[in-house]
C-alpha cells in the first residue's frame, strides 16, 4: 500500500503533519452543483446506479474543497435491493422497503446476482480511480449488517430500531439468518469495491448505539469481525474504518475485537476519553458536530481547532460526528477545511 497520500499515511498509525480531512455526506444536497445533477434523475436508486452521474457528484466536493479523501457516492440500502428486497426512496419520506419479518421473507432473498446488481458502484469507483487528483484517497463503503437489517425489518427508518430489536429477541434464529446473509453480501461487496480501486473501506453501523452491550457484541461486533476477516483474506491489508455510532466506551472493545485500522466516532463521544483510552496506534476519525458546520462562526472555528490540538501527534482523521446535512452553508465547509490545512 502506497503511503504517499496523507490519508493512507495516517492509516498506517503515523501522525501526519496535519490531520487529513474528509466529511461524511460530503457529496450531497448542501451543494448546488449536486442538486443540479440530481435533478436529472428523479429516481434515487437509478441515480446511485448511474456510474457517470455518481462519479460526477463524488468529484464535486473534491474540486470545491480539496478534501484528502473521496468516498464513492452510493447508499447503504443498495445491498438489500441487490438481495431482492423491494426498495424505494420517496420524496419527503426517505427509504421505503417491503418489510422482512419472518423466515419466508428471508428465504425470498438471495445472494445470486448480488455482484452483478452492484457492479455499477464498482464502475463508479473505476471512473473515480482515473479522475481523482493523485493525492486524494478513494474510499469505498457499505452499511454494517445490523444497521441495514433495521431498515429491512421495519421497512423504513424507525425510532430506537424497535422492530429489528424485537425480531432479534423473539425470532433469534431467523434474525441470525438475516444477519448472516447480510454479512456474506457485505463482505463480497467490499471485496469487489477494493478490486475496483477503493483504497480504504468504511463500515457504517449507524444504529449500533441502540443495542444493549450483549446484543451489540452479537449483532454488531461479531458480524464486523467476520466481514473484515473475509475481506482481508481476499484482498490483503486494505485499511478498514469502522463507525459503530453511539456505542460510547464500547468503542474500545470494538477496536480491539474487530481489528479495524481506524474508528470513526460520533459527536457524543468525549474526545478526551477517546484520546486517553484508545491505543495511540488506533486511528481516530471524527467528530465535529454537523450542526456546528451549519452554525459556522466562532463556535465552529473554536471546536475545529480544539480537535486538531487534542490529537496533535496522534494518528487522527478530521471528520464529522455524522454526515453533512442539507442546510449546511457550503462556505462553512470551506472554512473548516481552510483551518485544518493551515494548522
Amino acid at each position: 500500500m502506497s503511503t504517499d497520500k496523507l490519508m493512507l499515511q495516517v492509516l498506517t498509525g503515523k501522525a501526519g503533519a496535519r490531520p487529513p480531512v474528509w466529511m461524511m455526506r460530503q457529496a450531497g444536497r448542501y451543494l448546488p452543483e449536486y442538486r443540479e445533477v440530481r435533478a436529472t434523475t428523479p429516481d434515487f436508486l437509478s441515480f446511485c446506479y448511474n456510474p457517470e452521474k455518481a462519479a460526477e457528484v463524488t468529484l464535486q466536493p473534491i474540486r470545491r474543497y480539496g478534501f484528502d479523501a473521496s468516498i464513492v457516492f452510493a447508499d447503504i440500502l443498495l445491498v438489500p435491493d441487490a438481495l431482492g428486497q423491494r426498495v424505494a426512496f420517496e420524496e419527503g419520506i426517505g427509504p421505503v422497503l417491503e418489510p422482512v419479518t419472518d423466515r419466508a421473507g428471508i428465504d425470498r432473498l438471495s445472494l445470486d446476482g448480488v455482484q452483478d446488481h452492484l457492479r455499477p458502484v464498482c464502475e463508479t469507483l473505476g471512473i473515480l480511480k482515473g479522475a481523482l487528483p493523485p493525492e486524494t484517497t478513494l474510499i469505498g463503503f457499505a452499511g454494517a449488517p445490523w444497521t441495514v437489517a433495521t431498515y429491512m425489518v421495519a421497512g423504513r427508518g424507525s425510532p430506537v430500531q424497535a422492530p429489528a430489536r424485537l425480531m432479534a429477541y423473539r425470532q433469534e434464529a431467523d434474525f441470525a439468518a438475516l444477519i448472516e446473509l447480510l454479512t456474506e453480501a457485505t463482505a463480497d461487496y467490499l471485496i469487489a469495491q477494493a478490486q475496483a480501486g477503493a483504497e480504504v473501506l468504511q463500515l457504517f453501523d449507524t444504529w449500533a448505539g441502540s443495542l444493549s452491550p450483549s446484543q451489540f457484541r452479537k449483532w454488531c461486533l461479531e458480524p464486523t469481525q467476520k466481514i473484515i476477516e473475509k475481506v482481508r483474506k481476499s484482498v490483503g491489508a486494505i485499511p478498514i474504518i469502522g463507525f459503530p455510532k453511539g456505542v460510547g466506551p464500547l468503542v474500545e472493545e470494538f477496536v480491539v475485537e474487530t481489528g479495524v485500522d481506524g474508528v470513526s466516532v460520533d459527536t457524543n463521544m468525549d474526545m478526551v476519553w477517546a484520546r486517553d483510552h484508545l491505543s495511540d496506534k488506533t486511528v481516530v476519525q471524527g467528530n465535529l458536530d454537523p450542526l456546528l458546520v451549519v452554525a459556522g462562526g466562532e463556535a465552529m472555528e473554536r471546536a475545529t481547532l480544539e480537535l486538531i490540538e487534542l490529537f496533535r501527534g496522534r494518528p487522527f482523521i478530521f471528520n464529522l460526528g455524522h454526515g453533512l446535512i442539507p442546510e449546511t452553508p457550503p462556505e462553512h465547509v470551506g472554512r473548516v477545511v481552510e483551518l485544518i490545512k493551515s494548522a
